[in-house]
């Protein structure tokens, strides 16, 4: 557990956020790693499924993870404020509530997998592959919940280092059990499925014996947890407009994989092998982002609200020069990083055109993201919720249909597109970045979002600075 309320601002925050910054890298690397041995070994077709399921395995965990990011800041203001009663009961709280939609959603997407796919347009011959995926993924939902619970708690408690280690179990596991399953026995892609589930349970399972035996304020007994209808509230306060926000943000990801359906198996598994790689580049601005919102939970809870804007200010920094980097490395190496997944030109074309629109941008991404860490870590989550709706649904989506499309049916009316295929969804991406990064610095300047504190410093006002 770690106290951000004391030392320098930057140098608490990076430490912070390495450990989260290199667990992030080992969770996509293990997915990362699964979509090149799934390309390489199962063909274009196997890869386009998986990429084709995983925004619809996203739409199902998006509630949940915004509630747990919820309980994260509602934990880490209570450890802050040295209530260490509240935050045993918030544990508890939380871990019932996502045991509770695991078993919900699990049972939604199995039975609901195949009319999904129908409503995104996934290619026919796509179908068969990317329903078995989907189907075997989400029974293990629980696993997955499980051990993602156990990161957000450790995380509100300023613990970012644990999980790591739990992780780095979970990706050499899940590596390891690819090659096993679909090189060496032959599984095909049901192998790949089988293998992240067998991964994230031992993660799980091993995390809860560790924490039995070394943490007293989260031990993992199912008989002994109770469940606090007041911290419940707390966190459905500021975790359900995350929640609803992550949860339509994976409605857009659906809506979007719904239009590169349309342009055929290349252009879908390109868009998954770029988006892959994309993943990976955009982690070190959301892990600065969830760092800066666990430091602010704790200083707000503290009652040290000068502390706010100088960590803001060195985030700031640190995610924008790694952006920088970032982008320069992907387009240098777009094509030698698209043929790892496959050797297919088509395919390693669209991943290309893909990366040298969307890369250049990261920018935007970053700054959007650093802003809402700030306003996340306070406890206002329900502007944010809007402004990612609004550059979602009304820029992003619209925009990737008129630039994409020659004409679009909107309520009975033809509208003339700009026709420019499968490019033009590639610059929508970048489009919502910039509106979404514009309002969240309007909302900031506000201040507003210092008024939204589960935990209520006595602070005089002078003390409070834009």
């Amino acid at each position: 557990m770690k106290d951000l309320t004391t030392g320098s601002e930057g140098r608490s925050i990076f430490r912070f956020a390495l450990p989260m910054l290199v667990g992030h890298m080992f969770q996509q690397l293990y997915t990362f790693v699964d979509q090149i041995i799934v390309g390489r070994y199962l063909g274009k077709e196997a890869l386009a499924s998986v990429g084709a399921s995983f925004p619809v395995i996203f739409t199902l965990i998006a509630l949940i993870i915004g509630i747990a990011t919820g309980g994260t800041i509602v934990i880490s203001q209570f450890f802050g404020a040295k209530k260490f009663t509240k935050v045993k009961r918030a544990i508890d709280t939380i871990f019932i509530v996502m045991g509770i939609f695991a078993v919900i959603m699990t049972v939604v997407g199995i039975s609901f997998s195949e009319q999904i796919f129908q409503l995104m347009k996934l290619p026919e011959e796509l179908m068969p592959t990317a329903n078995t995926y989907f189907t075997i993924y989400v029974s293990g939902l629980v696993v997955f919940f499980g051990y993602n619970g156990v990161a957000a708690i450790l995380r509100g408690l300023g613990d970012s280092i644990t999980p790591l280690y739990f992780l780095v179990l979970a990706t050499v596991l899940n590596i390891g059990l690819d090659l096993l399953f679909i090189v060496k026995l032959g599984w095909g892609i049901e192998g790949a499925a089988v293998a992240t589930i067998i991964a994230q349970g031992t993660a799980f399972i091993v995390a809860i014996f560790y924490l039995n035996k070394n943490h007293e304020l989260i031990k993992f007994n199912i008989r002994e947890f109770a469940f606090d209808w007041e911290i419940f509230k707390q966190t459905l306060r500021i975790g359900l407009p995350t929640g609803l926000q992550t949860t339509f943000v994976a409605l857009g990801m659906m809506a979007l994989m719904g239009i590169v359906n349309g342009f055929g198996t290349d252009v879908v598994a390109g868009y998954t092998a770029a988006g892959r790689l994309d993943s990976l580049a955009v982690i070190p601005s959301m892990v600065f982002s969830h760092a800066l919102a666990t430091f602010v939970g704790q200083n707000i809870g503290a009652g040290k609200l000068d502390r706010i804007k100088k960590g803001l200010t060195r985030t700031m920094l640190m995610s924008s020069a790694t952006a920088i980097f970032i982008t320069i490395l992907i387009i240098l190496f777009k094509y030698p990083l698209m043929k790892l997944f496959t050797h297919d030109q088509g395919v390693v074309n669209v991943g290309g055109d893909y990366l040298t629109i969307v890369t250049a941008f990261y920018l935007l991404f970053t700054w959007m993201f650093v802003y809402g860490g700030v306003m996340r870590g306070a406890g206002d989550t329900l502007i944010p919720m809007f402004i990612t709706l609004i550059s979602l649904w009304i820029i992003r989506i619209p925009a990737a249909l008129l630039l994409s499309k020659e004409t679009v049916e909107i309520f009975g009316l033809t509208i003339k597109g700009a026709g420019m295929g499968e490019a033009g969804i590639w610059w929508s991406i970048p489009s919502g970045w910039a509106f979404g990064m514009i309002l969240s610095y309007i909302y900031y300047r506000t201040g507003r979002w210092k008024t939204k504190s589960v935990v209520k410093a006595r602070v005089e006002p002078a003390t409070i600075t834009r």
